[in-house]
């Protein structure tokens, strides 16, 4: 009888952290390090093929918007898949297709078969975003869940700083192609570590698989008990029920969602990416541009670390408020610095500060703003058509930049923050400590589930 069971939902939520939750954590944050690893190689490695007459900023426009129109793919695919089939299977298809089809991006001869391959890589890096953060969030307790998804995020900003200072120092040395080679390896490593990640039991109530939703909750709560903790009496709530897509009280987080992210990858793809090509443009060296590059860069890490610190304290609607109008003041002043110190100081508290949002919107509030059963396709959705924009973002880019520098684009970009924080502050809502299930419960006339079958 289900009336005799307490929900995966309401026994995960009041656990303590174990090794299983540290090692889930791991897998996670291993795949988003990698897939941050290679979205920002192509920054250096743009530069570089300019650089070396292998490319010219039309092509390199072409490539980057290739490898959002897979990714535009694999978000989608994702959402689908995860929703229907699960989020492990997502998980290992996504990795599998990402590292070869990077490993065959070393081998390219030219920019043409470059950039196919580019665009069968961006399909597993659109599925890496989409599902990683909903899968952790399923698993953490509702007071931990934003210092844990931001540190998700931070974990995943290392692989900004990380490919940045090794393209300042292999490209140089190697040339372009090692720095595919670095994260295809990496994916299919942590492909074959992957074997042992679990299913979400909460996916797994929704589609009203309880035994194996008990099977896994339950030698979660075995390893609790194993480490020495105590498990606290779970509290009755109703299981993660199947959800239609199609439902009116989806449209606003919908829309809000689609807005944050429109906005956050702007500033990312943006300015993250076309920094080494501009100042390369504007006669710096090479060296230079990417020496520079990773001393902004740093900001990354940092951004994500203060979202791990006050997430939890300050709530999600101040923090991308505040942020966002912070952000869009540091980009005006990047855009009309004047030296090479007050530019390197002036972008690197704007990383920071895109990095805290993007751990603040991406990794802990999307994931919160809808129903199990139909998460990781409304994330898909949002994600899917910010990634459409920035199918034509490139062209932009390169438009502005060409008639009004780079103060231009920065300026352009600091327009769409202000408006991501309009609309939070009109369209948001606050999800600190509560419970998933909670957000979205409605009052229903069915029995909620109690409760016998804990692990004692």
């Amino acid at each position: 009888m289900q009336e005799s069971r307490h929900t995966a939902a309401a026994r995960l939520d009041r656990l303590p952290t174990t090794n299983f939750h540290r090692r889930l954590f791991g897998l996670v944050a291993g795949g988003l390090f990698t897939d941050n690893f290679d979205i920002y190689v192509a920054g250096a490695v743009l530069g570089q093929l300019l650089a070396i007459g292998f490319s010219d900023l039309a092509q390199n426009a072409t490539f980057v918007s290739a490898t959002f129109a897979g990714m535009l793919i694999g978000t989608i695919g994702s959402g689908i898949i995860a929703d229907r089939y699960g989020r492990r299977l997502t998980f290992q298809f996504n990795l599998a297709v990402f590292g070869v089809a990077t490993l065959a991006c070393a081998a390219a001869p030219d920019i043409f078969y470059l950039t196919i391959f580019r665009f069968i890589a961006g399909v597993g890096l659109g599925a890496e975003l989409t599902v990683g953060y909903s899968t952790l969030s399923e698993f953490t307790p509702p007071a931990r869940r934003g210092r844990w998804q931001a540190l998700l995020s931070m974990m995943s900003s290392f692989g900004l700083l990380a490919s940045t200072m090794m393209s300042w120092a292999l490209i140089p040395v190697f040339g372009w192609r090692v720095m595919f080679v670095v994260p295809g390896v990496c994916a299919l490593g942590l492909l074959w570590l992957r074997k042992s990640l679990p299913e979400s039991p909460r996916w797994l109530e929704s589609q009203k698989r309880f035994e194996e939703a008990d099977q896994i909750v339950g030698a979660i709560e075995r390893k609790v008990i194993e480490e020495g903790g105590t498990l606290q009496a779970p509290l009755t709530s109703q299981a993660a029920k199947h959800e239609n897509l199609w439902q009116a009280k989806l449209i606003r987080p919908l829309v809000l969602g689609t807005i944050l992210q429109v906005a956050m990858f702007a500033a990312l793809y943006g300015l993250v990416n076309w920094i080494p090509s501009f100042l390369l443009k504007q006669g710096m060296p090479i060296n230079q541009s990417l020496g520079l590059s990773a001393l902004m860069s740093l900001g990354g890490p940092v951004g994500a670390f203060i979202a791990f610190a006050i997430i939890d304290r300050i709530g999600r609607r101040p923090a991308v408020i505040v942020g966002s109008v912070l952000a869009a003041a540091l980009s005006v002043l990047f855009g009309q610095a004047t030296s090479q110190f007050s530019a390197v100081i002036c972008g690197f508290v704007l990383f920071s500060l895109v990095y805290f949002l993007l751990a603040t919107i991406q990794a802990v509030y999307l994931p919160e703003l809808f129903p199990t059963a139909v998460r990781v396709r409304c994330n898909a959705i949002c994600i899917g058509i910010a990634r459409l924009t920035t199918l034509v973002t490139p062209f932009l880019i390169v438009s502005v930049f060409n008639a009004y520098g780079i103060s231009g684009v920065v300026t352009a970009i600091g327009v769409l923050l202000v408006v991501q924080a309009v609309s939070m502050a009109l369209l948001g809502r606050e999800t600190r400590g509560i419970p998933l299930e909670q957000i979205f419960q409605e009052p229903s006339a069915e029995p909620q589930l109690k409760a016998t079958t804990v692990v004692s």
